[in-house]
């Protein structure tokens, strides 16, 4: 069955059916003609998927990051960002990677951190003559640090298929989270200087005390989010719901740029946006279900217990099939199937759970900007009007330079621990 999923995968792809319907054919296809179970499945697969209350983040995160843009919110964190590193050849690449870590401490979705502040930089890159393949390319692989920086819903759900502390997580992701975003503030800024790109950066650029005073309230965002959760006031995914409501606050009150005409669309925005995201987690959900029930991932994790003797290898072996497995499985769903398998073996070999969640969330991550089943660079794409294959040549830069940082992560644990022995 595995072998006529993986085919009819290959044969889908290749026609550019949409993933969601790729993966949820091929899983009938394995059902209905190489397996004996019944069609039922699907449906009940895939609500059981999304059946989970952690994901009822996800619209709120998406909501609250639409409000954000129409708001103004979006706007004045890009004109903060800027400010601070406006002045530099590049700058306006760099305010991109800024303004997305300050947006995931908020936002908790690298989707919508993509559409929320992709909207506004990658149209404002391509008018200061960046190629529009290299803005979309960098708002992709910006974007992924929402997964990282709490709060974050891949980390929720590996602390809740694992039972590890999430508290525990959400603080070890900001280590990792300020090492990848430090690395493309760096590799842009030499990149920018080499090629000759922003050099029309220091345009529109307001200065700091002007750019902070505009940004105070929504700057406080991350800390009524983030604070309420570490403060014991809320749960992550309340805080989601607290997220929209400061939002529409903020935007409709205080920077008076959100009328209630406006609010209509973009309900039906995050709807759409919702649905679509929604969609790939059930179908992976279902395409997940028939993997585990065929012994796949059993077999793996035996195997890899057998060939590989030390710590070092295993995370190794896990780091490779983790950077293949999310380039072809929603994130959410990896997470589930996997995590249960893969802690418990790292503990054996004495790897701290917490670690390893950043470790296998760092990797997925990955799999948000490449294909064929990136939703970052789907949105990216959208957003900047372009295809995949004319982001690929430009991407493989981030690629590595995340990858460097994924090694970083993987073998030097204070990294992701440093910050949770402090206050733990």
């Amino acid at each position: 069955m595995n072998a006529a999923i993986g085919l009819s995968l290959i044969i889908l792809f290749s026609l550019g059916v949409p993933i969601a319907v790729s993966i949820v054919l091929a899983s009938i296809i394995g059902i209905e003609f190489f397996s004996r179970l019944p069609l039922l499945l699907v449906p009940q697969q895939m609500f059981v998927g999304i059946d989970n209350f952690p994901l009822m983040a996800i619209p709120f995160f998406i909501l609250a990051g639409n409000l954000m843009a129409a708001g103004g919110i979006s706007r004045r964190l890009v004109d903060l960002a800027k400010a601070l590193v406006g002045g530099l050849q590049g700058g306006l690449a760099m305010t991109c990677v800024l303004t997305c870590m300050m947006f995931a401490a908020v936002s908790g979705s690298s989707v919508a951190t993509t559409f929320a502040i992709g909207s506004i930089l990658i149209p404002a890159m391509v008018k200061h003559d960046y190629p529009r393949p290299l803005a979309a390319s960098i708002q992709a692989s910006s974007a992924e640090l929402g997964v990282l920086i709490p709060p974050s819903i891949p980390l929720i759900l590996y602390g809740v298929s694992t039972d590890t502390s999430i508290g525990k997580l959400f603080i070890a992701g900001i280590g990792p989270g300020l090492l990848i975003g430090g690395a493309l503030l760096l590799f842009l800024y030499l990149f920018c200087k080499v090629r000759g790109y922003g050099l029309r950066d220091r345009e529109d650029r307001h200065d700091f005390p002007t750019a902070f005073k505009r940004a105070w309230a929504a700057l406080l965002m991350p800390v009524v989010v983030i604070g309420g959760i570490y403060g014991g006031v809320f749960t992550p995914t309340e805080a989601s719901a607290v997220a929209v409501v400061y939002a529409l606050i903020v935007g409709g009150l205080i920077y008076r740029e959100l009328p209630l005409a406006e609010l209509f669309p973009i309900f039906k925005e995050s709807v759409i946006s919702t649905a679509a995201v929604m969609l790939i987690i059930a179908a992976a959900a279902l395409f997940s279900f028939l993997i585990s029930r065929s012994g796949l991932p059993s077999e793996v994790a035996a195997w890899v217990t057998q060939v590989f003797d030390s710590p070092i290898a295993f995370l190794l072996a896990v780091n490779v099939m983790l950077l293949v497995v999310g380039m072809f499985i929603e994130t959410s769903a990896a997470i589930l199937v996997l995590a249960p398998i893969f802690t418990p073996i790292a503990i054996q070999y004495g790897i701290d759970p917490v670690h390893f969640g950043l470790i296998v969330v760092v990797n997925l991550a990955l799999g948000m900007f490449t294909p064929p089943l990136g939703v970052n660079l789907f949105a990216a794409c959208a957003v900047a009007r372009l295809s995949v294959d004319q982001l690929l040549p430009w991407l493989m830069r981030f690629v590595l330079v995340v990858l460097a940082c994924l090694i970083a992560i993987t073998y030097l644990p204070w990294i992701s621990l440093g910050l949770v022995d402090l206050l733990y």
